[in-house]
């Protein structure tokens, strides 16, 4: 299916000296997936500076291009001249989206109601994740959906002749979820109704409004939001600066944290509120985390970063603040493992489907270099040790199982570079899908990661 040779590559990261810098942190995920989704939708030319180039992101790219749309970069911006809303056209293979569960689940959306079939396929993590979750509201529109057991890739979708309108109350905290019936609505006459009980990432609401589409928003006060979105409108092409990535500026600060004498610099970071969950709950552990230069810039909220080394101490994060910070989990389970006392994680269900059974593989990963923690159905607890005595890899055989996920990956490598052994990972070929320039940037910084 698609990536049947994985090659992987070995890494270990050890301890280091105090990691200095003044680092920029590649263009956020999200924003980068749906800047190509838009613009290759959108009439006229969409410029994009800041995009991130990593595996996942070009997949959506080339998916656009399959479709229609025409993309190429001059410098360092990336040119689009879309097709016009509802212009999409059937692609002549596959949609291949690799690891990317964002441009995937998206696209479903997009393509849903158009009346020719489209098919997606991914790589072994891909295939794993349900699907279902974005089947479901596509079915309710008439979207004939074929799918392997379970919801799972190879998905193929038809679109309806006569595609009708649906409100939908989005079952669980996922923005994916909520962008894909949103990016439905698009090609779909009247009123699209999504309702939100717990308010995930804006982005595609932020965005979609900036290119020209007809949406409001509704909040109750119960927090219960009502995005109301009226389809077949025009999208006119924007430029689009993307903001620095909050889950990828995760990793270079929770390794200053935890590196003594360590002082960092980060650049450009994306600050919307339903994506710093993470910085605050560092701040609530003793963080020195300093908010430099606030702005705004397309809509965004945006902040310079200085980040240095601090003594944590463990607390209860609130199980509401989860959807805000669901990718931040496993380098949070790192910064907790080098805290005083207990740090108790609720509200964790979501990551049993993420690119791998993120909870466990943090769990596993933590006892394997001496953590003493405890994983519960959709919980994780951890009982630090500010010094790491103890931490790291006992032999050359305890070697951390990424299961072909990004995020644990880099996650272990940061614990490595403040454990009192080393810690080795199985593979560090797969952070490319989001972050390619984390080894060199860590490096850079002083950090002691080696490719093994």
């Amino acid at each position: 299916m698609g990536h049947a040779t994985i090659t992987l590559r070995p890494a270990t990261a050890a301890r280091s000296p105090a990691l200095k810098g003044d680092i920029r942190i590649p263009g956020d995920k999200s924003i980068s997936h749906r800047s190509f989704m838009f613009g290759g939708l959108a009439s006229g030319e969409t410029r994009i500076t800041g995009l991130l180039e990593g595996e996942d992101v070009i997949n959506t790219g080339k998916a656009m291009q399959a479709m229609g749309a025409s993309i190429r970069k001059d410098g360092s911006t990336w040119i689009i001249n879309g097709v016009g809303n509802g212009c999409l056209l059937a692609p002549e293979a596959p949609l291949d989206f690799g690891n990317a569960g964002t441009g995937c689940r998206l696209t479903m959306g997009l393509m849903g109601p158009y009346d020719f079939e489209t098919t997606f396929i991914g790589d072994a993590s891909l295939s794993r994740r349900p699907m279902g979750r974005v089947l479901d509201p596509l079915r309710q529109m008439g979207v004939q959906v074929r799918a392997e057991a379970g919801d799972r890739l190879p998905v193929t979708l038809r679109g309806p002749r006569a595609p009708a309108p649906i409100s939908y109350r989005v079952p669980m905290a996922s923005a994916q979820v909520k962008s894909a019936v949103l990016l439905a609505g698009l090609n779909i006459p009247g009123i699209t109704t999504v309702i939100e009980p717990v308010m995930t990432r804006d982005h595609t609401e932020k965005m979609l409004k900036g290119f020209g589409a007809a949406l409001e928003v509704d909040t109750d006060a119960d927090g219960v939001r009502t995005i109301r979105l009226e389809g077949r409108g025009v999208l006119k092409g924007q430029t689009i600066d993307v903001p620095g990535d909050p889950s990828s500026t995760a990793f270079p600060l929770v390794a200053a944290l935890i590196v003594p004498g360590s002082d960092v610099i980060i650049r450009n970071v994306l600050m919307n509120p339903t994506r710093t969950g993470l910085i605050q709950t560092l701040q609530e552990m003793g963080a020195d985390i300093e908010i430099l230069d606030p702005r705004q810039a397309g809509g965004e909220d945006m902040a310079d970063l200085r980040v240095r080394s601090s003594e944590l101490k463990g607390v209860t994060v609130p199980a509401d603040r989860a959807p805000s910070m669901i990718d931040e989990y496993p380098v949070l389970a790192i910064a907790a493992s080098f805290a005083r006392g207990e740090t108790m994680m609720p509200g964790l269900e979501e990551l049993r489907v993420k690119e791998s059974d993120r909870l466990a593989a943090v769990a596993r990963g933590l006892e394997l270099n001496g953590v003493d923690c405890t994983e519960g159905e959709d919980w994780l607890s951890v009982r630090g040790r500010p010094d790491g005595k103890g931490f790291g890899a006992r032999s050359k055989d305890a070697v951390v199982a990424t299961w072909l996920d990004h995020r644990i990956a880099m996650s272990f490598l940061v614990m490595g570079l403040a454990s009192e052994h080393p810690v080795h990972v199985d593979d560090c070929a797969i952070i490319a899908t989001s972050f390619p320039e984390f080894m060199d940037m860590m490096t850079g910084m002083g950090a002691e990661i080696t490719r093994t």
